[in-house]
């Protein structure tokens, strides 16, 4: 080879290393080339006594599921492997209260943006016949409304209008396009979810003002997005018939005025929070290293954990992945930091899981379709009978999977 010219003896090494790369491909395929629909699916499968009537109409149930490996090396520097079963972002799903998280993070950095404390005192004003008023919040410690109590309800319950407030604090307009510059661009949020309005009401939100030491500091007006936002996928109707009120109509539901929310970026906005790093900068949330513990502790922490307000409700009661389906007290070891969503016949949970006893921590969110009769608002869906023990054992399978895995 010597003999060679350097040129040619270049142009040799390359062939050489190329051939070499080649072979190793072949002979030990990366995981990255392998079908992502294959692990999931497998591990339904193998347990077919609990999954085989969903296996055999997933279409009916329009299952999907995204599941995320973490792994860490030795400096505790996380990898993320993802895997996926039946996704489709244009495939519509109602994502109900999943969206919530989405509004905590951004009335968080709108807060930061503003250079004002989540804490801070706020009076919401009626601008409109269709709205409401705040002044006081008995729930809170000092009885004054505040961003960080409604964020803390939200997540602890999923209360509605805990939501409706950080709605009307970021509007319509901000909300959406916030959203889509950081590249969540599969998300539609068109209206509050506790205080029903028609599309054009919830164009407007309300006047509030901030307060320090009882001086006004920051005065948002009655804002109104002049934009018109709709939905353009394709099986945005849905259904047999809805209810209006105590009559039936008999025509399908039509949902593109409706909040839209893809599993992809329900499980991106979950891995914003909990891995910031480890996220493109554009999709990060402009965050303080407090604001992300504070959002954590709140996603993680169950009702009877809560104070100011206390709540009465079993831990399972917003935790539906592995527990939704109990009345226990869940394990110590284990934490689930997630938000899920229950409307329309849809059951939704979108978590990040651990268990430092057993080294395992992973990502999950999936959403099932419980409707049989095709009919809504009549109350009338399978959540206790499929939705929550599908989503359940979804839960402890992948996490059985993961001790399996471990032990290997």
């Amino acid at each position: 080879m010597k003999n060679l010219g350097k040129g040619r003896y270049k142009a040799f090494k390359i062939l050489i290393i190329g051939i070499l790369v080649s072979n190793l491909i072949l002979c030990y395929p990366a995981k990255a080339l392998d079908n992502s629909n294959n692990l999931i699916e497998n591990i339904l499968k193998s347990n077919s006594q609990i999954f085989g009537e969903i296996l055999k109409n997933p279409e009916k149930y329009e299952v999907q599921i995204i599941y995320t490996q973490i792994s860490r090396d030795e400096n505790k520097i996380p990898s993320f492997i993802t895997h996926t079963y039946r996704v489709n972002k244009e495939k519509y799903f109602y994502p109900g209260s999943s969206v919530k998280l989405s509004a905590c993070a951004l009335a968080l950095e709108k807060l930061n943006n503003l250079n004002i404390d989540k804490d801070t005192p706020l009076k919401i004003e009626k601008g409109r016949p269709s709205q409401s008023s705040v002044n006081f919040d008995r729930s809170s410690e000092n009885k004054l409304p505040s961003i960080a109590q409604y964020i803390k309800k939200v997540l602890v319950v999923s209360d509605n209008d805990g939501f409706d407030r950080l709605y009307e604090f970021l509007g319509q307009e901000c909300y959406n396009e916030t959203l889509w510059k950081k590249g969540y661009k599969d998300t539609l949020i068109l209206h509050r979810l506790g205080n029903p309005m028609n599309n054009e009401e919830n164009k407007y939100t309300n006047p509030m003002t901030f307060y320090k030491d009882n001086k006004e500091i920051y005065k948002q007006p009655l804002v109104y997005n002049f934009k018109n936002y709709s939905s353009n996928l394709k099986n945005i109707i849905k259904g047999k018939g809805y209810y209006s009120g105590k009559s039936l109509i008999e025509n399908p539901k039509d949902f593109s005025k409706s909040n839209y929310f893809s599993l992809e970026a329900l499980h991106g906005i979950l891995k914003a929070i909990i891995f910031p790093e480890n996220v493109e900068e554009k999709q990060r949330f402009n965050l303080t290293k407090e604001d992300y513990e504070f959002l954590r502790k709140y996603m993680s922490i169950y009702p009877r954990q809560c104070s100011n307000p206390k709540y009465n409700y079993k831990d399972s009661h917003v935790k539906y992945f592995m527990f939704g389906d109990s009345n226990k007290p869940i394990p110590e070891n284990i934490k689930i930091y997630n938000k899920i969503g229950c409307a329309y016949g849809y059951l939704i949970d979108n978590a990040y899981i651990t268990d430092e006893e057993k080294n395992i921590e992973f990502m999950l969110t999936s959403v099932i379709y419980v409707n049989d009769n095709e009919i809504f608002n009549d109350n009338k869906y399978e959540y206790e009978k499929i939705g929550m023990p599908f989503l359940s054992s979804l839960g402890r399978v992948i996490y059985e999977y993961e001790l399996k895995d471990k032990k290997i």
